[in-house]
């Protein structure tokens, strides 16, 4: 008998991506086959995003884009726009199921059930409890990654005034320590030397658990064990960086050198709006306390222009603020107005068209941070994983740093000239060159 054959696509954030290969391991173990994007398969799934209002446009676009490519396929979404705005899936013709967040692990059961379809697929609302607790996977990888995210933590208590997530993901849950150091054992089994913890609010991790513990107390326990080589946050907030936390990114230690961190504004007044936790001065503080430890650590900042109330004033000390923090890279958004936050009512708004040109300043900043940190990283040693695949342009193997660049390597193959034996190995590579064409460079260290 042909195995039925699935196709996920997934949106948004790096805890979509975990949940996306999470459901994909499931439907592997349960006999499901996994279908190419450009192949026909018996069922769709759309993993959903709601950050952002063109991201929602983007989740409801690639649900009619599937079911006019895969006219014959069971289509199921979920994911937070789903969880958020359910009825926008109602609405289009052939959705066959909404599952929501906590039932993600369940897909595969309502797959295999035997019972008539017209009883199968019907709609359910999603309804996220307070005490649905913390929803993982028993296959959390899918697919052929050289590092794996492991979702840690789910949901979030911060409510910032401008977000939907936490209306999406409900309070924030934890997995316990013992599935923690289990998961990441068995990831290192499979092979991966690197593991991403991954969660919506990381740095909350552990506080619900009992007995409590922490992001920094889990982080010393992978490094007194040692269950794979190195570990990545995804992203923390400021005020969630602990001095403990920065010692262990030192060399010698299994957390890496990269600290992807909310700012959203450099001007405390937004801030304040924003319902931020932290004033500019905290924040730089905290910032410059990571680089007088680890002057080459990657930072990278997520800033939001255009939020109600920004003035020019405002936006200038956010720039004039960023300008001054040793930081390697920015990631920058449009404020998107989100129905059912406290920001929908804000005013003044500021108009679209000045919001964008704010962003493409602030990522223009971005670019000039960015090429600073590369040029003061130029003739290091760097500790690099080589990814899987070559890089389609050049052909050269691709190696990732520690501290978050992407190189790529001058000496394809190792000792013996075999570059097979290289993929999804920690090495050393000396950074010797950068060319606008073709990023950064260098060469193995045997």
């Amino acid at each position: 008998m042909k195995k039925k054959t699935f196709y996920i696509e997934s949106l948004g954030c790096k805890v979509n991506q975990y949940e996306s290969d999470g459901i994909a391991g499931q439907l592997e173990a349960h006999g499901f086959s996994r279908a190419g994007k450009d192949h026909p398969a018996d069922i769709c799934i759309v993993n959903t995003c709601a950050v952002t209002s063109r991201a929602g446009m983007q989740s409801r676009q690639e649900t009619r884009k599937l079911i006019r490519e895969h006219p014959h396929a069971t289509v199921i979404v979920t994911g937070c726009h789903a969880q958020t705005d359910p009825e926008q899936f109602r609405q289009i013709p052939g959705v066959d199921l909404i599952v929501c967040h906590q039932d993600k692990p369940l897909i595969p059961a309502y797959l295999t059930r035997e019972r008539p379809e017209k009883e199968l697929f019907k709609f359910r609302t999603p309804e996220y409890g307070n005490a649905a607790g913390f929803v993982g996977f028993e296959h959390p990888v899918s697919g052929k990654m050289t590092r794996a995210y492991l979702k840690i933590q789910d949901g979030c208590n911060q409510f910032c005034t401008y977000c939907i997530i936490p209306y999406a993901r409900g309070a924030s849950v934890s997995m316990p320590v013992d599935q923690v150091m289990t998961h990441i054992s068995g990831l290192s089994k499979q092979g991966f030397k690197e593991v991403i913890l991954t969660g919506i609010h990381t740095g909350l991790y552990g506080l619900d658990l009992n007995p409590k513990t922490s992001l920094t107390q889990l982080v010393k326990t992978l490094d007194e064990n040692q269950p794979v080589d190195q570990i990545r946050v995804s992203s923390i907030e400021p005020n969630e960086i602990t001095d403990d936390l920065i010692q262990m990114a030192r060399p010698g230690h299994i957390l890496c050198d990269h600290f992807h961190i909310p700012l959203q504004a450099g001007d405390n007044g937004l801030l304040s709006r924003m319902k931020r936790p932290y004033s500019a001065e905290q924040f730089s503080e905290i910032i410059h306390r990571i680089h007088s430890t680890l002057p080459h650590a990657g930072i990278g900042l997520d800033i939001i222009t255009g939020f109600p109330g920004e003035t020019g004033k405002a936006f200038e000390n956010t720039y004039n603020f960023v300008s001054a923090l040793p930081v390697s890279y920015l990631h920058v958004f449009p404020y998107s107005p989100r129905k059912g936050t406290p920001a929908w009512h804000f005013t003044p708004k500021v108009p679209p068209d000045t919001a964008k040109k704010r962003a493409a300043l602030m990522r223009e900043l971005g670019e000039q941070k960015r090429k600073e940190f590369l040029k003061s990283n130029q003739g290091r040693i760097l500790k690099c994983l080589i990814q899987n695949q070559r890089d389609p342009s050049t052909g050269k193997l691709k190696a990732v740093t520690t501290n978050y660049l992407t190189i790529l390597i001058d000496n394809n193959t190792d000792a013996h000239g075999n570059w097979d034996s290289l993929k999804g190995k920690i090495v050393n590579i000396k950074y010797d060159q950068y060319s606008n064409r073709n990023g950064l460079a260098g060469s193995i260290v045997f």
